[in-house]
């Protein structure tokens, strides 16, 4: 079967973008404390880092991490591809763990494995994606009534965040950046999923680079991946990593999910016992994500140059 096939492609696309993205996190976290110590940092609004060869490493491998992810939109439905973050964030927290020293309880293992435990689950009832012939079909249902008002309440949720409570909040309340980054995310993903189809139907012979709805989706995903980019970086330079990761992927994947239901309705072909599977193994990936981020008040010492998540203290060094 074509749908098959194509979910198994979406699928090992989706696992080598977690190894790349994954590590990127720890490579850029390490050039923004090396920049950090010589000049502004980003959480202060500098952009030392981007003369900190170690974050541009960083930068190739989340690149490189993201075009395999791009291409598996492409292939396999949001609903199937989204989820296996939860693999990068297994491999960010364990090399967390053993690089960067920010120490890994026990539970943050077993949040590993109810992650790896969830996203199984959800790969083995995925829907399959749905056969698109031209963009112009994802720019009738990107029109609909139902799209538009999500899109215009993310808009006006992050403007929210970014004029109101970052100034406030931001450097003691990761939800601020992680909230940003997540609801500019989903409408990434429906802008980057658009422009993976184009790219798929244009390599088979039908050039959707001739319509315009194609080149303004490409725009889109330009101007969100770079409001992202800003704010996980500033996430990242205040707040641990064995955090940032889980919290990060959590929000981003529902949002993505709700945006995915919204536009795509993915969940149209699917039985209640099926959809009811893919919720239990999503709240199984949430419950591991939120289990690895209650390890943060277990650790007895900061290991950290900047500043601790304030929500859990840790205790000074002997």
């Amino acid at each position: 079967m074509v749908g098959v096939s194509d979910n198994v492609r979406g699928f090992i696309l989706a696992i080598s973008s977690s190894i790349f993205i994954g590590s990127s996190f720890i490579i850029k976290k390490k050039g923004l404390k090396k920049a950090g110590a010589s000049g502004t940092r980003a959480s202060d609004g500098g952009y030392s880092y981007l003369g900190e060869p170690m974050w541009w490493a960083g930068m190739i491998a989340m690149v490189l991490g993201e075009a395999l992810n791009f291409s598996a939109y492409a292939y396999a439905p949001a609903i199937l591809v989204t989820p296996l973050g939860a693999l990068s964030i297994i491999f960010s927290a364990v090399l967390a763990h053993f690089i960067l020293k920010e120490k890994l309880h026990v539970f943050g293992i077993v949040g590993c494995i109810l992650c790896l435990v969830g996203s199984i689950t959800i790969v083995l009832h995925a829907p399959f994606e749905k056969d698109i012939e031209s963009v112009k079909q994802v720019w009738h249902l990107a029109m609909e009534p139902g799209f538009l008002v999500y899109s215009v309440i993310v808009l006006v949720l992050v403007g929210t965040l970014k004029f109101f409570f970052e100034p406030l909040y931001g450097q003691t309340h990761m939800v601020v950046y992680i909230g940003i980054c997540s609801f500019m995310g989903s409408l990434t993903v429906m802008a980057v999923k658009a422009v993976a189809i184009a790219l798929k139907l244009t390599f088979s012979g039908s050039n959707q680079f001739k319509y315009f709805q194609t080149w303004f989706f490409t725009i889109l995903v330009i101007v969100f991946c770079v409001i992202q980019l800003i704010y996980l970086n500033k996430a990242l330079d205040i707040f641990n990593t064995a955090v940032v990761s889980p919290v990060y992927y959590v929000m981003f994947t529902i949002c993505t999910i709700v945006a995915s239901m919204i536009m795509f309705k993915e969940w149209d072909s699917q039985n209640a016992t099926q959809i009811i599977t893919e919720l239990c193994g999503f709240v199984t990936i949430v419950s591991g994500t939120f289990l690895l981020h209650k390890t943060l008040d277990m650790e007895s010492s900061s290991t950290m140059s900047s500043p601790p998540y304030h929500s859990s203290p840790r205790l000074p060094e002997p």
